[in-house]
């Protein structure tokens, strides 16, 4: 239900609609409204989904759409996070849609700056953030506090939501797919979200449940495969779907989560047979220099034991044929090739 407050007061253009799901966090929520309410952009409204908190977060809402005209209260049973922000996509009226989450903030130039950013060249997303911005390169998926997004892609691509039932990855889901279906895209790498750590984060929890996100893989394979399908995009967009299996599924999930032997052997199986049915076949030999070292040897491998015998390796030589490779740069007359070079030699031997 909408805290009592008529929708008609709502039907002027409103710059900005932030999406905030909330679910038990009435420790931080007071600052991360305040941060929204304290921006120099001023025209925005504030859309609060409380998803069944059984603490005092419910409340904390309900008295912020008590005493601003611009923060609106929505109230539903406890169905996860991505259910949460859909339903506040559905209620918001702003030109573009911001998500935060409930226990971070915004620095007071956030909002302002990717409003005008977009405005001015008419982007359809924003990336926000400088550690995000530093991906253009290899832009594949970004956290939703990443991703400020014009509404009218959101309404032009109505099966563009986030999942239902899928956590981790219901961001890099919804976000790869936004990437995919348009080119204007900017970055605004001042802009500054002030990203809260504590125990009770759902990304430190899930990276101890191996069992239950090896079952969740298939499914974000197969929504990625259906969403290529539908949208006839393998041909030409192959090389963005290889880097995001490289980052989400294989960097994130296969190399930093402690899977056991046996998981290792299942996701291994699992991805190669994804990249050589639907990505490898268009992919061009230009595509493959995108990629990680690690992530090329991972597609050629003879099973996992293989690569994670690569992989100790690589880790192990990685610094020194990083700084092997920088030299030889350096002998480059032109700049303009040596910065070229650089930035290559950076994504080869990137975190991974």
């Amino acid at each position: 239900m909408v805290e009592k407050r008529d929708h008609m007061e709502r039907s002027c253009a409103i710059a900005v609609s932030v999406v905030i799901p909330v679910y038990n966090v009435e420790s931080y929520l007071d600052e991360a409204i305040q941060s929204v309410l304290d921006q120099e952009l001023q025209d925005f409204e504030i859309i609060l989904v409380n998803d069944g908190s059984t603490d005092s977060s419910a409340d904390i809402c309900k008295k912020y759409a008590s005493l601003d005209h611009r923060v609106y209260f929505l109230d539903q049973e406890n169905a996860g996070v991505s259910v949460a922000r859909n339903t506040g996509l559905t209620h918001a009226k702003g030109q573009f849609i911001y998500f935060l989450d409930s226990d971070d903030s915004l620095d007071s130039a956030f909002l302002i700056g990717a409003y005008k950013l977009a405005i001015q060249n008419d982007f359809d997303l924003v990336v926000v953030g400088e550690a995000y911005c530093n991906r253009a390169r290899r832009l594949t998926a970004v956290p939703t506090c990443g991703l400020f997004i014009k509404k009218t892609l959101l309404d032009a691509y109505p099966d563009i939501r986030f999942p239902l039932g899928i956590q981790p990855c219901e961001d890099g889901l919804f976000s790869h797919r936004l990437f995919i279906v348009t080119d204007k895209i900017g970055f605004d790498p001042t802009a500054l979200y002030f990203y809260r750590r504590h125990e009770n984060q759902n990304h430190i929890r899930i990276n101890e449940q191996t069992e239950r996100i090896l079952k969740q893989i298939p499914q974000w394979l197969e929504l990625l495969k259906t969403f290529y399908q539908q949208h006839d995009i393998f041909a030409t967009k192959a090389h963005k779907l290889a880097l995001f299996i490289e980052h989400e599924p294989f960097e994130l999930r296969y190399i930093k989560m402690s899977f056991d032997d046996n998981e290792k052997k299942v996701l291994f199986e699992l991805l190669r047979d994804f990249m050589r049915k639907y990505v490898e076949p268009y992919l061009c030999k230009e595509d493959y220099k995108i990629l990680s070292v690690p992530f090329e040897y991972f597609m050629k491998a003879k099973n996992h034991s293989d690569f994670d015998q690569f992989y100790q390796i690589y880790q192990k030589n990685k610094p020194k044929k990083f700084k092997q490779a920088l030299f030889w740069v350096k002998f480059i007359p032109v700049s303009s090739l040596r910065r070229k070079l650089r930035q290559k030699i950076r994504d080869k031997y990137s975190d991974i």
